[in-house]
Formats: structure tokens, sequence, C-alpha cells
């Protein structure tokens, strides 16, 4: 099934989003058809923060790395890294190169919202530069507060989905009837991030065709190594995990796969 037609089953797709290899084929390995990437992991794993376009090598690499995994890849490309169009484009496509099937391109940066033109030119151009790829546009009105109101984020949606985006995502959405009211106005797609008391079932109820887990498995991911090295600081119990061999045996499966995807 091509990762587009995943947007298309009876329920949303629920897209767990990884922050390195080890991250990603524990997901593929839990059954999950498509795997996104977390620009908030990536750059934690450097030490740099989130959209301030430091993750572009290291996102480059990982989608590389990942094309040896049975499962679709999905990239967060932050805002293409770039306010020029054809930059944007040029650094996308070779994320479409490098075996992604989709990316996230969003309509903010430094903290702030763009022009919806430029944004609208940037998926114009990432669509003409690799035409295969599903282009996510992403809506952050109501991520970062700013405009949030279902009027001027379907104002936004519909000139990308004009532009040639193929999904449009609204994180930062929660209140049911806004989502409600996105979805019908949208005439694509829409992907929001999890909503705490919403079920993935609710979700499709509201029209929602595809859910995200964002940047959650890694910031639970860091809770729990932290977790687990105080309980035993604390003479607690230290908590249940996979054990060594099993990853040690998912590694090693994934570097015979990855050896004859590259020969």
């Amino acid at each position: 099934m091509t990762f587009a037609a995943l947007h298309d089953g009876p329920a949303p797709l629920l897209l767990p989003n990884a922050w390195d290899v080890g991250s990603a084929l524990a997901f593929a390995e839990a059954g999950f058809p498509a795997v996104g990437t977390t620009s908030l992991g990536v750059a934690a794993s450097r030490g740099a923060p989130d959209a301030s376009g430091a993750t572009r090598e290291a996102t480059l690499r990982l989608v590389q790395a990942l094309h040896a995994l049975p499962v679709h890849v999905s990239a967060d490309a932050e805002d293409g890294y770039a306010d020029d169009p054809a930059e944007a484009a040029a650094a996308v496509a070779e994320l479409a190169e490098a075996g992604a099937a989709g990316v996230n391109v969003e309509d903010s940066a430094a903290g702030a919202l763009t022009d919806p033109a430029r944004a609208a030119a940037k998926v114009a151009a990432i669509r003409a530069a690799a035409p295969g790829l599903f282009v996510n546009a992403r809506v952050d009105t109501y991520w970062l507060r700013e405009d949030a109101t279902v009027g001027a984020t379907v104002a936004r949606a519909l000139a990308y989905a004009d532009a040639g985006a193929d999904g449009i995502f609204v994180p930062g959405a929660t209140d049911p009837a806004d989502i409600a009211a996105l979805t019908a106005a949208i005439d694509l797609p829409v992907n929001v991030l999890l909503v705490p008391g919403l079920t993935l079932a609710r979700l499709g109820e509201l029209g929602v065709r595809r859910v995200s887990t964002g940047s959650l498995p890694y910031r639970a991911a860091v809770d729990a190594a932290v977790g687990s090295a105080t309980a035993v600081r604390d003479g607690g119990t230290p908590p249940a995990a996979t054990s060594y061999w099993a990853v040690q045996e998912r590694l090693q499966a994934f570097a015979v796969r990855a050896a004859g995807v590259g020969g």
C-alpha cells in the first residue's frame, strides 16, 4: 500500500515519530506501516533547539538509514530549512531521493507565522522538485496561538492545497468543534497531533485522516530513562524493559537488511 493510500483507511493513520534508527526499528517491529521523524528529537540528539534549521543533515542521514526498513518514512523538514522556495525545494528533494515517502513543511519560522503566499510558493516548488512525495503542509496557527481561528487556518490550508499539497497538518488543534470544522472545510487528508481525551476512533469521527505522536515518544523516553536511573539511586525497583539481547538482535537484523539495500 502506498503512503498516500494509508490516509484512506477505515481509521486515521497513526504515525509514530522516531528520532533515531533504534526508535524507528522499535516502531516498525510493533507493526506500524509508516514512521515519521521528529525535528525536536533529532535536534535534541545534536544539542540544538527545535525549529532552528539545525536538523537538515541529521534528518537526511536518518532518512537514508531508514530506507532499509520495510515501512514508509515521512520526514519532518521544519520550514524546508530555507526562506527561499527554490532552496527549500532542493533540500526536500534530497529527502525524497534518500527514500522519504512524505515530508512535513511548516509555515512558520523563528516562532512566528510566515507569509502564506511564501509558504504556498515553497509547497509549489517542492511539488515540482519531488512529484511523487506526499507533501503535508503544516499550518501553525494553533501551534503558535497566532491567528488561531478556523477561518484563518482554512485560508492558509486552501492556499497550500492550491499549490499542490497532499495533506494538511494542524498541530495544536484540540477542540473537537474546531477539528470537525477544519476537516469539513479542507478537501485533503487532515493531520493533527494526538489529543489527550480523544481516541483515534473519535478523531476519525471528526474527519481526521492522520494522527501524529510528534515529539511525545522522545520526551517520554527521556523521562523513562531518568526514572530508571533515579529508581536505582533512590533504592527503588528498576523498570521492566526490552532485553539487551532483543535489541541487539533487532539491530543485527537491520544491519544485514541495510547492507543488502545498500548493495
